[in-house]
């Protein structure tokens, strides 16, 4: 982001005030409820992701309920990666797979504002970092016979990955930041997806270029879901009908039956260009 301009400042609220909102938002709330409650008789395994069995104890701990099935679980164990890597939770024996709160989990009751966003900020770093990781799919289709992942498969540049989403997340502050500094409303995704890849002198968007906004716009939607929970962005995820949608176009014929619902797409420097929701050919 060197050739980029200064982003212009925002009015933040006091310290205080974003060390609650961060105490607030359920990644980390979930990470300190699962810290206070590991005990003696918790187990955790490589990595010390927790051992089997004991993932549907800590959904129902978070109150996730039963009934929620593989996603309960999912978030269990996102919280409690969390909660291991911002040092709320601290492994005491590797070999026996112990457990117990870590220093970090008192800074959130005892320590100062600023004690807290510190612990949120490695919270956020470590999702930050999950967000620019290929999806499962792709890591099981790299994966070799032995079972390790081959990363020249993936066609994957971690670098340029984070460079991405930190591009996106700049523009996103920038479309929506108001003239005196106060936050602006939603953004719609084609937008935000538009605004780094779109050219900023290109007239009319070829095909290609609307193929790699709706490409960016399903990397995007899983992203934004990963970075939500943490507090980084307000999203609304893409309708599941509509990403069905964009799948069933295509087939040259199917496209033929509908017409494309297309989103009037305005950058600043007030360029414009309207962007297809579904992929064009």
């Amino acid at each position: 982001m060197s050739d980029r301009s200064p982003l212009p400042p925002v009015r933040l609220a006091s310290e205080a005030e974003l060390a609650r909102d961060a105490l607030a938002t359920p990644l980390l709330s979930r990470a300190a409820r699962l810290a206070r409650w590991a005990g003696p008789g918790t187990r955790v395994g490589a990595g010390g992701a927790l051992v089997e069995g004991q993932l549907a104890e800590a959904a129902e701990a978070l109150g996730l309920g039963a009934d929620s099935g593989d996603d309960a679980a999912a978030l269990a164990s996102e919280a409690w990666r969390i909660a291991v890597d911002t040092g709320l939770v601290e492994i005491t024996d590797e070999e026996e797979g112990t457990v117990a709160a870590g220093p970090e989990l008192r800074l959130l009751t005892g320590g100062s504002p600023h004690d807290v966003l510190g612990v949120w900020l490695t919270a956020l770093e470590a999702v930050l970092a999950d967000a620019s990781v290929p999806d499962l799919d792709g890591l099981i289709d790299a994966m070799d016979e032995g079972g390790a992942v081959d990363l020249s498969a993936l066609d994957w540049d971690p670098q340029a990955e984070a460079d991405f989403l930190d591009g996106v997340l700049a523009n996103l502050y920038l479309l929506t930041v108001g003239e005196d500094g106060s936050a602006g409303g939603p953004l719609p995704l084609p937008a935000l997806a538009a605004s780094v890849i779109v050219p900023s002198d290109m007239g009319e968007p070829t095909n290609d270029i609307l193929e790699q906004v709706s490409d960016a716009m399903m990397r995007l939607d899983d992203q934004f879901r990963l970075l939500q929970p943490a507090g980084l962005v307000e999203y609304r995820p893409v309708d599941e009908a509509l990403l069905a949608d964009a799948d069933h176009a295509e087939d040259p014929a199917a496209e033929q039956q509908a017409p494309e619902d297309e989103v009037d797409v305005t950058r600043r420097r007030g360029k414009r260009a309207v962007v297809p929701l579904r992929r064009v050919h």
